[in-house]
Parts: C-alpha cells; sequence; structure tokens
C-alpha cells in the first residue's frame, strides 16, 4: 500500500521568538533551533514547500519597549530586526542539514539576507527551497502573526501552521486556568468574538477575509509538524465553516 500523501503541498509556518528560547529565559537555545530545523527537514523531504516567519521576542518585544517610554517605531523597528537574528540563526541549522533556505527580510540589509520580493520568494519554493521570512511586514505597529497571514497570501500558501506551547486553543490559558477546556475547530468570527489569543485581530481578519485555514499546535511535542502535514487532527483548527 503506497504511503498517504501530504495534506499540503505548501504551508507556512509561523514561529515565535519565544519558541527558541527552548528552556533559556533569553536569546537562542542551539537545541531547540535544531528541534525545529529537524522537523522543518523531515517535512521538506517529503515534497512539501515550506515558508517560515518567526518572531523576535526572545531578543526584543516591540511593545514591550514602547511601553517602557521608547518610541513605537523605534521599538518596532528593533523588533524586526530581532527577528532576522532568529531567522539566521534557523538558516544556520537547516543548511548543516543540507537544506537549500534563503533569509527573505522585509527590512533591507542585502549582505546577510534578501529583499522580500514576491514572485522571487515564490520562485525559491518552486525551486525547492525553503525560505525564512523576516522583517514582520516592514512597518512598525504590525505585529509578526500580521506578516504570517499576509506572506501566506502572497506567497499562496494552502495553511498557515501556529506553533504554540499548548495543544490548541482553549477557553482560556490553559497554564493559569485548569477549568480552561479546548475547542477543536471553531471559525474564525467565534475567534474575534471571544476574544481569543490565536494570533492578533488584523491577523484573523486577513485570514477570515481570504478563507486561509490556521492550525495551532503544540510545537514542543515532537513530530507534530509531520503529523498535521499528513492530516491527523493535531491541535485547533481555525476556518470558515468547521465540518
Amino acid at each position: 500500500m503506497p504511503p498517504a500523501a501530504p495534506a499540503w503541498r505548501r504551508v507556512l509556518l509561523k514561529l515565535s521568538g519565544e519558541a527558541l528560547m527552548g528552556s533559556r529565559d533569553f536569546g537562542v537555545d542551539p537545541a531547540m533551533v535544531t528541534q525545529i530545523a529537524t522537523e522543518v527537514s523531515q517535512v521538506h523531504s517529503m515534497g512539501v514547500e515550506m515558508a517560515l516567519v518567526i518572531g523576535g521576542g526572545n531578543i526584543f518585544r516591540g511593545v514591550a519597549g514602547s511601553q517602557s517610554g521608547m518610541d513605537r517605531v523605534t521599538a518596532d523597528q528593533m523588533g524586526m530586526l530581532a527577528t532576522l537574528i532568529n531567522a539566521l540563526a534557523l538558516q544556520d541549522s537547516l543548511e548543516h542539514m543540507s537544506v537549500t533556505t534563503r533569509v527573505l527580510s522585509a527590512v533591507e540589509i542585502r549582505s546577510v539576507a534578501e529583499p522580500f520580493i514576491r514572485r522571487r520568494a515564490i520562485r525559491h519554493l518552486e525551486k525547492g527551497r525553503v525560505i525564512i521570512l523576516a522583517g514582520g511586514t516592514g512597518n512598525p505597529y504590525f505585529t509578526t502573526d500580521s506578516a504570517a497571514a499576509l506572506r501566506a497570501m502572497e506567497v499562496r500558501a494552502e495553511v498557515i501552521l501556529k506553533a504554540t506551547k499548548v495543544d490548541g486553543i482553549y477557553t482560556a490559558d490553559p497554564r493559569k486556568d485548569p477549568t480552561a477546556t479546548r475547542l477543536p475547530r471553531l471559525r474564525y468570527l467565534e475567534v474575534l468574538e471571544r476574544g481569543l489569543k490565536v494570533m492578533d485581530a488584523t491577523a484573523i481578519s486577513l485570514c477570515m477575509d481570504n478563507k486561509m485555514p490556521i492550525v495551532v499546535f503544540n510545537l514542543l511535542e515532537p513530530g507534530n509538524i509531520r503529523r498535521i502535514i499528513m492530516g491527523e487532527q493535531i491541535g485547533s483548527v481555525v476556518e470558515e465553516s468547521p465540518s
């Protein structure tokens, strides 16, 4: 019996900067970067085209900087540069696994990353390269969640995989509220109306307008990315009309 085919052929994986911290309180944990790269490499070897958007919260968060008195635009620009540091760390790990990778940045730093050009990004995917999209949207006041939604539309991804530290979407934070229950499937409007902390409202609205499904899953469980790609019901799904 032939092996099952992947459920999607082109996916966008959204990683928070905090995901790269592992057990650390700050910065990049090489072991965690290796774990993520290994999973991405496994999925890539199945012929799935992979685009990654990564945050920078393990190094600097623009919102936190502005709340402490820093100019919001300057703080967000610092956050964008933090995402580039994370992207380079992940690229290095992937290329040690012989996965050809390109970092494309919305903030132009040509000596270390290509500028994000939509057609070039799609061409990289078509050639079998993993692309890491850094710099957010390139604009202040927009989160990397919004960047993930925007880039998913631009590169024509079929789904957004939103990596978290819990196994889906809950009615409340399960780490703080023991009565919180997991919601396996729900609609975009339900996420917005209930104020569920999945992605920010801009990202959810953009996905709703373009019918882009979102799978929220636990990144810390090894093998979850591959399981989702193979069609297993992992985590929670946000879509227009859940079945």
